[in-house]
């Protein structure tokens, strides 16, 4: 054979060699496309929070890293971020596969939750009432100020799923007179905790929940206590405290329009209205080391919700802050329930049921006397 002749086989070979070069090298193509970053999950984190993170979905976090549960994720876990091609395939692939339906189990469906806020909440209630840290809400909101929070106002709860409405299945229809019934349910009072705190978990208003239970005092209730819990309002408005029982009460210093007497040697708070006291609770002031001002004041300015922090302690959420003087205010009280002695900082604590009552009451510019 010439030399020639062995060049030209040569070169019919050529295209043959580069089309086997070609089929064996398009899987570690197509492998290098569908690889992106990764990611090592930390303490805290969700795929909520990673998704956002990498301008990407959940459900294309999931579908990448073979995630059946988004919820169950844990610290350490290596995750693999899609590029956007891979994002691409996923959501639509160029040639997807038909196979037979195979009998499975139904999956819940999953949803974001979204928590409404109501009147007197605080976002270290809204957090405890998910098991999430306040703190977190306050990123995934992107909250400026997690002081100014409003009625009305949605907030993303990270890290918690709400699952979709299950199907019942169809049961035989009951006679017309069992088609009523009658929901009891209780609740057992933990340590701190007030009515207003137990009926906005329930959903009842608290002036109810004291009326079922036969409560004179709203803000004398114990731990351990079973409390029973209404389906819903009895529409009887709010709860007036009675004022019998009294030994005495101290005699308003102006005598018309709205007032406020804080008696620091009972530990009592009264409200007058043209000088008639409307209603009446304990508190608790200023400890010796820092006692409470006294004097004849005006409230001069109101927050819903308040962060007080200062030497020894740091409190979120503060209900029904109503400033006087200074930096001293009438205010709602979740941490203790100790009501009758001194406890505080200078301010004056009340129970926030009560708190809130004084709030919604109280106009700026109603006056406040302090005395022993």
């Amino acid at each position: 054979m010439t030399w020639a002749n062995s060049y030209r086989k040569f070169l019919r070979f050529v295209p043959v060699l580069a089309a086997v070069v070609l089929v064996m090298a398009a899987p570690l193509l197509h492998t290098s496309a569908q690889t992106g970053n990764t990611h090592v999950v930390q303490g805290g984190e969700n795929l909520f929070r990673i998704a956002l993170r990498y301008n990407t979905t959940v459900e294309t976090l999931a579908a990448a890293n073979g995630i059946t549960d988004p919820a169950r994720i844990y610290a350490g876990q290596t995750l693999v971020i899609p590029s956007a091609q891979t994002q691409t395939n996923l959501a639509a692939p160029a040639n997807p596969i038909v196979l037979e339906a195979a009998p499975v189990v139904p999956a819940v469906a999953v949803s974001p939750v979204y928590h409404t806020i109501q009147r007197g909440e605080t976002l270290a209630a809204i957090g405890q009432r998910y098991g999430v840290n306040w703190n977190d809400i306050v990123s995934t909101n992107n909250l400026s100020n997690p002081n100014q929070i409003f009625v009305g106002q949605q907030l993303l709860i990270p890290g918690a799923n709400a699952p979709a409405p299950a199907v019942a299945p169809p049961v035989e229809a009951a006679p017309a007179a069992a088609q009523v019934v009658s929901v009891q349910r209780s609740h057992v009072v933990q340590q701190g905790e007030n009515l207003a705190a137990i009926g906005r978990a329930y959903g009842v208003s608290w002036p109810t929940i004291a009326r079922a239970n036969n409560i004179t005092d709203p803000n004398h209730i114990y731990s351990g206590q079973t409390l029973v819990i209404p389906a819903s309002d009895d529409g009887q408005g709010t709860f007036f405290q009675p004022s019998t029982g009294l030994a005495s009460a101290p005699v308003p210093p102006i005598g018309s329009g709205k007032e406020i007497f804080v008696d620091l040697s009972d530990q009592r708070v009264y409200a007058y209205e043209n000088g008639q006291m409307i209603r009446t609770t304990l508190a608790s002031t200023g400890l010796p080391g820092t006692a409470t001002v006294q004097g004849d004041f005006r409230v001069y300015t109101k927050y819903t919700s308040q962060l007080m922090s200062g030497p020894g302690y740091y409190l979120p959420g503060v209900p029904y802050v109503m400033y006087f003087y200074q930096d001293y205010s009438l205010h709602g009280t979740y941490w203790h329930s100790n009501f009758g002695n001194p406890m505080s900082h200078g301010c004056v604590n009340l129970p926030t049921p009560e708190a809130e009552w004084l709030f919604n009451w109280a106009e700026i510019g109603t006056p406040v006397h302090v005395e022993w």
